[in-house]
């Protein structure tokens, strides 16, 4: 099984307001970076796109590092996912799951792979972070 590692930033001007995504991924020494954004959003919905985006760019089933700076994504996968399916994807306060369309997006594309989530600070000394943030900055710039 290919070993890839994904770093994912998601950048919203307002939020809501105009937003963008990004990823770098790397596989051995090969670099690709993907962007993308929406007119009208938020922070939480580009930074759950640039996972499900990372991921769904792989071709194959592999071992995925995800370095993200989104505590929201990464507690969402490691902590609060497994409950809110559990409960048909409701809150412990019996509320529907915010953004739950991307919460399913990201479960389908994990499903796929041997995913290992990894918090990074944002903003900080990752230059592939650091990268991200610009590119999904500028993606939301172009909305």
């Amino acid at each position: 099984m290919k070993r890839v590692q994904v770093i994912t930033d998601g950048s919203c001007l307002g939020n809501p307001g105009r937003g963008g995504w990004a990823v770098v991924l790397r596989y051995g020494a090969k670099t690709k970076e993907l962007t993308g954004g929406e007119p009208h959003t938020t922070n939480n919905r580009m930074e759950l796109t640039a996972a499900i985006e990372a991921l769904a760019a792989l071709k194959e089933p592999c071992e995925v590092e995800v370095v993200t700076d989104s505590e929201y994504v990464k507690n969402g996968i490691e902590q609060w996912m497994k409950n809110w399916k559990r409960n048909g994807w409701k809150t412990s306060a019996k509320k529907p799951v915010m953004n739950q369309d991307l919460w399913m997006r990201l479960d389908e594309q994990v499903g796929r792979h041997k995913t290992k989530w990894v918090w990074t600070k944002g903003h900080a000394d990752h230059a592939d972070n650091n990268r991200c943030d610009e590119l999904a900055r500028a993606a939301a710039e172009k909305q």
